[in-house]
């Protein structure tokens, strides 16, 4: 985790749920994604000069000198992102949160890996996630993205029942706890504690099968978030 995501309401819902009545860059029209794959653009919320913006950012991120050495992460581990090398450099100033409606993950038949089910993981609210991203992205009131710019989920252990799904989750965070990690005052070592201390339990979301059909990025479409009742696993 985390590998495909669903971003598909207003964008005036998301900053409603944030309790946010202006934000810059936003859109008045539905996202409308629900197979979202990494590499592709995705709207980010962050900090900028002139307040909180949201802006389409590539999912996926590298620091420059490993460019060409690896293929670019879409995920970095809370337990680590903020002192290991590949993500230091953007633990303090590229903090941002990824507004989501949910995140799909594949269940492996223990017997034969190549038969996999994929679940969509929602809050039981029906309430948007707001999963703490990192990254390098436009600021100062920029339009163009620059060269390396990017982003990556973090993500945590699962626990207790999800773990039967996937070992990983996104950290997915209260909208007070959101705001919090996206403030620029905010320091690396209190950014750390709110990964680490202040992501939502497993017990806040429900999750159930969905069509195989999601496997495939060229796929999309609000039927692939509906429930199935003949999962294979």
């Amino acid at each position: 985790m985390c590998g495909r995501i669903t971003q598909y309401r207003y964008p005036i819902e998301y900053m409603e749920a944030l309790r946010l009545s202006l934000v810059s860059g936003v859109s008045a029209e539905p996202i409308g994604r629900y197979n979202v794959p990494p590499q592709s653009r995705v709207q980010l919320l962050h900090q900028d000069e002139d307040g909180l913006r949201m802006e389409p950012v590539t999912w996926g991120y590298a620091p420059f000198w490993a460019k060409g050495k690896r293929p670019p992460a879409k995920n970095a581990r809370v337990e680590t992102a903020a002192t290991g090398k590949f993500f230091k450099s953007i633990w303090s100033s590229g903090r941002a949160i990824v507004p989501a409606d949910g995140w799909y993950e594949w269940k492996k038949d223990e017997a034969n890996p190549k038969v996999k089910q994929p679940y969509l993981i929602r809050l039981k609210t029906g309430e948007p996630c707001f999963m703490a991203a990192i990254g390098q992205f436009q600021r100062g009131g920029m339009t163009e993205p620059r060269d390396g710019d990017g982003f990556v989920i973090i993500t945590a252990s699962s626990d207790v029942g999800m773990i039967d799904i996937h070992d990983r989750r996104p950290v997915v965070l209260s909208a007070e706890c959101a705001l919090h990690w996206m403030d620029p005052e905010l320091s690396p070592d209190e950014a750390e504690e709110i990964a680490l201390e202040h992501s939502l339990g497993v017990e806040e979301f429900d999750w159930y099968p969905v069509d195989r059909a999601v496997g495939n990025v060229r796929n999309e479409g609000a039927h692939l978030i509906e429930r199935i009742t003949d999962p294979v696993l």
